[in-house]
């Protein structure tokens, strides 16, 4: 799609090369199911209405400068309470109410962007038991051992749920293509699953409203939309951000969409996975089809769970690859102390390096040589591939499925290296690992041409996203099987575990190899990780500028005796060291520095003896880490835990006292969900990214707590109306 360099066009006037900025979120109007009205602060009296405000209300005339408590009914009387409320804000408040003639209407409640109270109005649904749907599908959720087995699951129970033609859960790759991952269907109807769809079908802008408005309804495609009037609010004199308006008119464009399609309603969740949109699932009905809010809230709800499990197996996938690698180190570790050199132990077995990443074959470029593994081009074609990738390596990873795309140069290597990742494993640019994949030569199947030029006319009604949605077969050559990110993250990890072992192995040659000093140590002294190398009596032969950064020193240590004065438990640290050198006993531990401000910051040290023979130690290697992330890591999980538990306790304090018992075993399984994904977060390979992980999940519980709060209002408020019926009737 060309992007149009002119102005955002306004809601309903885009065309396809400038539809990717169309202002969706300022609508302007409704779906007619429902009516909207905007409050002024101050007074409350209404500003805005949607046209059919008054008709759906059951009143003649405008309603714009009346109080909410003259339209009769109790609606002011129920949302005066929350108006202030600052969650508004971020999710719609859902109340029961009256309307005028006594009616039973649903209230969704929210501050728009821009400022207004909204208040959106439909009729109020059948009573349905969401207590033992929800403890159904969530036992369901939490029984998925991997991500098929619960899209599948997930497919099944909406559409058991919403009772719409077809299901599908829609997930988006690195790219934003959307693929349709599982799907269920009446069986007369064509099938979807596998199908791709390009990411220009979804535009920027909608991503973000599903990321805040988690579900969205079309009612019927063939609506005639109902205008706010006036337009533009007189409190701000701008358009209404209808970002969390759930009757939001859709895009024509959207419309025309699902016309070509066939599809004549549609409901739409949105599957949060880690603070970014992972997928939809989506509802398609061949007839008009409206489902009511206590329904929708069950779907939200659910939606939340589902994104806990996907991020608990995704992060599950991840910590079973960091033991695979964590196997592989040790071995290095070992051939480094039996025989001098860990390059054996690395490729020993095909198995050991390749399988952590799926490859089909890797290459070692160390000091000028070169090792390789399994099926990889040959010599002078690695040595090329490493020069060009030396300068890609900024962040200490690449990765590409397409190596001749990304370089020309390189196709001849599309056979056996169409896909390669590489990993820095040193401060040497041209020191790497590189793991390679073959060609595969697919069908990839596109629901319609993508690459079909769009077709634009002068008639709005004429507008088409595209023509036909049957089936289009792309044979996709010169690719391989995209790299995941649990791929890229196994080979930092590969590439960070034979970064330490090679910084060993260089100190323990700076011992042993006199004539190679000059060379090891310049490698030693530009390493990132700190680390000292002794003699057999504790003096200091070597160190590096990282170790005096982290110890702060205003001079290099001379010898080990002062270290144990730059950390706070310098006895205990005393004694290792003594331990390490007249034992010879190795060292593993984590213990505090001392910096400067007097703050401790917590470091791991690896000390061990070099040994020439059983008798005889050529001297001492520590290695020392900044443990900072990990032990933020641990105190997320620590706030994680008292959060969740503190949702439920508030939750439960707010809750009626006779649907308490309900209330509290639904939310008990919501959070073993959630401490279960936690567990299973805490596993994976990014330290760094366990606390925004742990605070995803733990927003997701909270969301879930109020939606759960918002059934269990409108539930309890229904039956305070039956009893009051029945205590009323004569």
């Amino acid at each position: 799609m060309t992007l149009d360099p002119s102005p955002s066009p306004a809601f309903g006037t885009a065309n396809l090369s400038n539809c990717e900025r169309e202002q969706i979120h300022l609508a302007g109007s409704i779906q007619p199911h429902g009516a909207l009205l905007t409050l002024r602060d101050g007074d409350f009296a209404i500003m805005q209405e949607s046209a059919n405000a008054a008709s759906f209300l059951g009143m003649a005339g405008l309603l714009r400068g009346l109080h909410p408590r003259r339209l009769g009914g109790d609606l002011w009387a129920r949302i005066e309470p929350h108006i202030a409320q600052r969650s508004i804000q971020s999710i719609p408040l859902a109340l029961r109410c009256a309307g005028p003639g006594g009616a039973p209407l649903n209230a969704l409640l929210h501050r728009a962007g821009s400022g207004e109270l909204v208040i959106e109005l439909e009729r109020a649904g059948p009573i349905i038991d969401a207590a033992a749907a929800i403890e159904r599908d969530v036992d369901t959720i939490l029984s998925a051992s991997s991500l098929r087995e619960l899209c599948d699951s997930c497919a099944v129970m909406f559409r058991d749920l919403t009772g719409y033609d077809r299901v599908m859960v829609y997930r988006f790759d690195d790219e934003g293509h959307g693929e349709v991952f599982s799907e269920t269907r009446r069986p007369e109807l064509e099938a979807f699953l596998g199908n791709r769809y390009p990411a220009s079908d979804i535009p920027q802008i909608a991503r973000r409203l599903y990321e805040r408005n988690r579900v969205r309804l079309l009612v019927d495609i063939d609506y005639t939309p109902a205008p706010l009037e006036p337009r533009l609010s007189p409190a701000t004199g701008d358009e209404l951000d209808m970002s969390l308006c759930f009757l939001r008119s859709a895009s024509p464009i959207h419309i025309q969409y699902l016309k070509n399609m066939g599809v004549a309603g549609t409901l739409v969740v949105s599957l949060m996975v880690g603070g970014r949109l992972w997928g939809l699932i989506s509802c398609h009905h061949y007839a008009p089809r409206f489902l009511h809010f206590e329904m929708r809230a069950v779907c939200e709800l659910l939606a939340e769970v589902i994104g806990t499990r996907i991020a608990a197996l995704e992060s599950f996938a991840q910590g079973q690859a960091e033991l695979t690698v964590r196997r592989l180190e040790h071995r290095m570790i070992q051939s480094v102390c039996r025989e001098g050199d860990w390059r054996g132990a690395l490729f020993d077995s095909a198995q050991s390096l390749l399988l952590p990443l799926n490859a089909t074959g890797a290459a070692l470029l160390f000091e000028g040589k070169m090792r390789t593994i399994g099926e990889a081009p040959g010599t002078e074609q690695i040595r090329e591939l490493g020069a060009w990738l030396a300068h890609r390596l900024t962040d200490g990873v690449f990765a590409t499925s397409a190596l001749a795309t990304e370089e020309p140069a390189f196709a001849p290597l599309t056979g056996v290296a169409s896909g390669v990742v590489a990993a820095r494993i040193s401060n040497e640019p041209d020191e790497m690992l590189i793991w390679f994949r073959k060609e595969r030569i697919r069908t990839v199947t596109w629901g319609g041409n993508p690459f079909k030029p769009p077709s634009d006319s002068d008639d709005p009604s004429e507008l088409s996203p595209r023509r036909s949605f049957a089936q289009w077969h792309q044979v996709v050559e010169g690719t391989s099987d995209p790299w995941s990110a649990a791929d890229r993250a196994a080979a930092r990890l590969i590439g960070e575990s034979v970064t330490d072992v090679v910084m060993q192995f260089r100190a323990l040659r700076i011992l042993i190899a006199q004539d190679q000093l000059d060379h090891v140590l310049r490698q030693v002294h530009a390493a990132d990780q700190p680390i000292i190398v002794a003699s057999p009596d504790g003096l200091v032969l070597e160190s590096n500028r990282a170790l005096n950064d982290i110890l702060e020193s205003a001079g290099p240590i001379r010898h080990l005796d002062e270290l144990p004065g730059h950390f706070v438990d310098s006895a205990a640290v005393a004694q290792r060291l003594a331990a390490l050198r007249d034992t010879r006993t190795p060292w593993r531990g984590e213990t505090l520095l001392i910096k400067a401000s007097g703050a401790a910051q917590p470091v791991a040290i690896r000390a061990d003896p070099v040994l020439a023979s059983h008798d005889r130690v050529l001297g001492y290697v520590l290695l020392f880490t900044d443990l900072t992330e990990r032990k933020a890591a641990d105190m997320a999980r620590e706030r994680f835990r008292h959060s969740v538990m503190l949702s439920q306790r508030q939750l439960m304090g707010r809750i009626e006292t006779s649907a308490a018992l309900t209330v509290e075993a639904l939310m008990s399984r919501i959070i073993d969900n959630a401490q279960l994904a936690a567990l299973e977060i805490a596993d994976g390979l990014d330290t760094a990214g366990i606390p925004e992980t742990l605070e995803s999940v733990r927003a997701s519980v909270a969301r879930a707590a109020e939606v759960l709060e918002q059934i269990s209002r409108v539930a309890n408020q229904i039956e305070g109306r039956r009893a009051k019926s029945k205590r009323d009737a004569p």
